[in-house]
């Protein structure tokens, strides 16, 4: 069923309409163009004239030409709408009247017979005859051209046009040579027919010329003069002038109907492109919201024929369970209250795909004000939603992991520190960074580091698990929030599986790479109640963990902010120091164990501050490597080393540390060989020192710089072999000459049960087959000595031969010869640490009072007793729960040192327990002081 109004009714609607837009709603999308539309092409259906309302008219006739029907695309002489054509389009050269000209030819026949004297014969009946059958087939000359083209259709034409008015005069002339038709009467019948069918053919001056031409051709033929020939031909002449003209004129009119036909279909034109296009669509509803009318596109996108959805509810369009409360209170209440809206956004009611459309519509009303329902348009908003919420994903996502970014993670944390409830404001933060990144990022390029964060941010989410959220603050850092209270010990287990997860190795583009990660914790309440706090303590804590030496977990300590502003502070004076050339080199030997000569020396940057003295390399290099200021400091080094060198004997070789940043510089090389250069000494002179961070990327890069370096001539050594990523794989493709033994397996080698011994062997073996060289670091004491030298090391470096000297002194120390004795400690004693404790002795029941000096797992210096001999047990009370047995090792005015019988134990935190109580109560002092 559809429903259709009257012509006049729609007008008034239109201009109701108007006045209503630009009181009710000035800036909804105004049908009045719609309505117009409808109204500029010719009426398509009879429609009651008396109704006032939208009265349902059954089976209804549809126009083949509206383009809401089949495709509006197919080929014409204009997109605009044109009425329906003819069936036939030979209607257009044959008048509908055109068999009438026979009865002419009869009225003019027996005209003459009144005139002439007598009968025409046989051959003038035959032609009069023929020209008036030839004139009476007017269907079948139509069904013929219709079914002809071209040469055949002018074919037809001629035979039923031509050739009748041609026979005719023929015939006639025939009659007035041969049967006594006066001239004057032939001529007027004559003139007369071809006036009629001229007047027949007026709008068709081809086909009127044709006629003309054919019924003066016959009289002409007839009588064969040559006045007649001359006549004829100016005749013609005319003719062919009249008939152009005419011509032009009907193309004119022609042109002009047209254009008028495209101005009043223009409107409905462009609403049925705007409709086609998808972007916008149409509907209208009677008094009871039903639909009368709405557009193809909205019936297939919601899978429906345009008929079924005509007599549904409006809101049969949308789905309002999923269009939110506000939109569906919104229509219902402009519907019931029948006032205009603007915009709503409302959700299409479809299975599959989502869809989402912008509904605008104002009520419309008859010409006696009766309302009669809602006309309106609506919009695809679905581009434009999934626009929005990309843009809403990327304000609180990260668009590489899809981790939850900086502004998300506050708005989280600043909701679990809101909360009414205090106890649900209890959580912790941690701030992770990914150590050795910017060496992956500086070496394998920017989309290698972009996928190595992405499998970061896989792990992280993996380890963390339920415990928390996760997100990415930018670059290589990211931030854990735990929504609830934790232990610490369990946090700081979590924090270690985190770092153990991020430690492992990843493939890259078909490359191993692996890097580290330190954790900054913070736990609220007890470390901030803001966000803002918590934020800036758990970043301090962050760079505790860096400090501390990275792959490390830091809880926040209120010391933190003193530690971080002295760190601020020395990296500023770092600055200064290097621009003011404030830093210098010193040199420690490296001994030959079977000739025990000085073989070469190790380049170690020294800093002495101007106001606070000496700083050491483990606080200040670490803030190079973080600020980048150790790429300067180690080409500084390079050319200062070179130049140190030159002074020495040309056996002498001098080991400079390069930095994993310094390695990835392709510059590298041409540095190198510049400051060999420029200080003029043997590339054998110079050895670098390499650690194993810089195979972390493994890439080609490596392998190019390794032979690079190798051209030069310069010795390559692997430093610190052993504490970190140890391969195999690194000595059989890098060309190194030799291995360098952390001194970690040196300290403590010659302890019982250690098994730093066996390390120290495997290297040095791995290392002779191999053909390299190897340095055991950190030898202070003789038993070292003499396990390293059993085990095979070839060179030895540490206090054992000499302590780090200046280039002055280095210098001096060469001219008195290259022979280096050993001088140190039979074997190392444990770590001390100095101490201020009252204590009490008991030798054999005198008890007597002292004071603990220094103090560590094995022994202590005790102050208060003289001339004690050697040999003297004690029992050692060092506070009121612990006692321990000692001995006495040496004694010196009213100092002695002690060996205890056993070691002491050390808690989680480094520190000896028996010394974590109340001290004993000194001698002569009340038992309850």
């Amino acid at each position: 069923m559809t429903f259709a109004r009257t012509r006049g009714d729609t007008e008034t609607d239109s201009s109701r309409t108007d006045s209503a837009a630009r009181s009710e709603a000035p800036e909804v999308v105004r049908p009045a163009a719609f309505a117009a539309a409808r109204r500029g092409a010719a009426p398509v259906v009879a429609e009651p004239a008396e109704t006032s309302d939208l009265a349902p008219v059954p089976d209804l006739p549809q126009p083949t030409s509206d383009r809401r029907k089949g495709n509006r695309r197919m080929a014409r002489k204009t997109r605009a709408f044109t009425p329906p054509e003819p069936q036939h389009r030979m209607h257009g050269w044959l008048p509908r009247r055109w068999p009438a000209l026979a009865l002419i030819m009869l009225i003019a026949l027996c005209g003459g017979q009144i005139l002439a004297t007598s009968v025409p014969d046989l051959h003038a009946l035959l032609l009069i005859g023929s020209a008036m059958l030839g004139v009476l087939p007017r269907r079948a000359a139509r069904q013929m051209a219709s079914r002809r083209h071209g040469r055949a259709k002018l074919a037809v034409c001629v035979v039923f046009v031509a050739l009748p008015p041609f026979l005719f005069a023929l015939g006639m002339a025939h009659w007035t040579i041969h049967g006594g038709l006066p001239g004057d009467a032939m001529m007027a019948a004559v003139a007369g027919t071809s006036l009629v069918a001229g007047a027949y053919l007026r709008r068709r001056p081809a086909l009127m010329f044709a006629v003309h031409l054919a019924t003066w051709t016959a009289v002409t033929i007839s009588f064969s003069s040559i006045a007649g020939w001359g006549t004829l031909a100016l005749v013609l002449l005319v003719s062919a002038r009249v008939s152009q003209e005419q011509w032009d004129e009907q193309l004119r009119d022609r042109q002009e109907m047209e254009a008028n036909e495209r101005a009043q279909t223009r409107a409905r034109d462009i609403l049925a492109d705007y409709e086609e296009t998808g972007q916008g669509w149409f509907w209208e509803i009677d008094r009871r919201a039903q639909l009368t009318y709405v557009s193809p596109p909205v019936a297939e996108v919601l899978g429906l024929e345009v008929g079924a959805l005509i007599g549904q509810p409006l809101t049969r369009l949308f789905d309002m369970d999923q269009s939110g409360e506000e939109s569906e209170r919104s229509l219902q209440f402009h519907l019931s209250a029948r006032s205009s809206f603007s915009e709503l956004d409302m959700r299409a009611a479809t299975d599959e795909e989502v869809r989402w459309w912008s509904v605008s519509g104002r009520p419309i009303y008859d010409q006696f004000n009766n309302y009669v329902g809602f006309r309106g348009s609506g919009t695809d908003l679905t581009e434009r939603r999934r626009s929005q919420e990309h843009a809403s994903r990327l304000a609180h996502y990260d668009s590489l992991t899809g981790l939850a970014n900086r502004f998300q993670m506050s708005q989280s944390l600043e909701k679990i520190l809101s909360s009414p409830q205090l106890h649900h404001r209890d959580c912790a933060v941690m701030l992770l960074d990914l150590d050795r990144f910017k060496h992956v990022n500086d070496t394998l390029g920017h989309p290698a580091g972009d996928a190595l964060l992405m499998q970061v941010a896989q792990r992280l989410e993996r380890a963390v698990g339920s415990h928390g959220q996760v997100g990415r603050l930018g670059g290589d850092e990211f931030e854990v929030i735990i929504p609830r209270s934790m232990a610490r010990d369990h946090l700081g287990t979590l924090a270690a599986e985190i770092i153990y997860s991020l430690s492992q190795p990843y493939s890259i583009e078909g490359q191993r790479v692996v890097i580290g990660a330190s954790i900054g914790m913070a736990v609220s309440p007890a470390d901030g109640s803001t966000s803002e706090a918590l934020i800036r303590n758990a970043d301090l804590a962050l760079y505790a963990a860096k400090d501390g030496g990275r792959g490390r977990y830091h809880f926040y300590a209120d010391d933190l902010h003193a530690e971080a502003e002295e760190r601020s502070q020395l990296e500023e004076d770092l600055r200064d120091a290097i621009s003011n050339g404030e830093l210098e080199l010193y040199y420690q030997p490296v001994v030959s164990v079977a000739s025990e000569t000085i073989t070469g020396f190790e380049a170690l940057l020294r800093w002495h501050h101007k106001t606070r003295g000496p700083i050491s390399p483990t606080k200040f290099i670490p803030i190079a490597e973080d600020t980048g200021l150790i790429v300067q400091l180690g080409e500084w080094a390079l050319r200062q080393a070179c130049k140190d060198v030159a002074t020495w004997p040309e056996d002498v070789r001098v080991a400079v540390n390069v930095s994993p940043l310094q390695f990835a510089n392709p510059q590298l090389p041409a540095m190198v060989m510049k400051a060999i250069a420029s200080a003029g000494i043997s590339p054998e002179q110079l050895e670098l020192e390499l650690t194993e961070s810089v195979f972390l990327s493994d890439n080609e890069g490596t392998d190019a710089m390794f032979a690079s370096l190798k051209r030069i001539g310069v010795r390559i050594a692997l430093d610190d072999f052993g504490t970190g990523y140890s391969s195999l794989g690194y000595l059989k493709k890098a060309p190194f000459d030799k291995i360098k033994i952390d001194q970690s397996f040196v300290r403590g080698a010659t302890e019982q049960g250690s098994r730093n011994g066996a390390i120290i062997a495997s290297i040095t073996n791995l290392a002779h087959a191999l053909g390299m060289d190897t340095t055991a670091e950190g030898v202070e004491t003789m038993d070292e000595l003499d396990l390293v030298r059993l085990h095979g090391c070839s060179h030895v470096q540490g206090f054992i031969y000499a302590k780090p000297m200046s280039a002055k002194d280095a210098t001096e120390r060469l001219a008195s010869g290259l022979q280096a004795d050993a001088h140190g400690p039979r074997s190392a004693r444990a770590p001390r640490q100095k101490v201020l404790r009252k204590v009490v002795l008991d030798h054999e029941g005198q008890v007597y009072n002292g004071t603990v000096r220094n103090i560590s797992s094995r022994g202590a210096m005790i102050e208060g007793l003289r001339n004690v001999p050697t040999g003297t047990t004690f029992v050692l009370r060092l506070s009121r729960e612990h006692t321990i047995s000692c001995t006495t090792r040496w004694c010196e005015e009213d100092r002695m040192g002690v060996q205890f019988e056993r070691a002491l134990v050390r808690d989680s935190a480094g520190r000896l327990v028996a010394t974590q109580g109340a001290p004993p109560v000194p001698v002569g002092a009340s038992a309850t002081a």
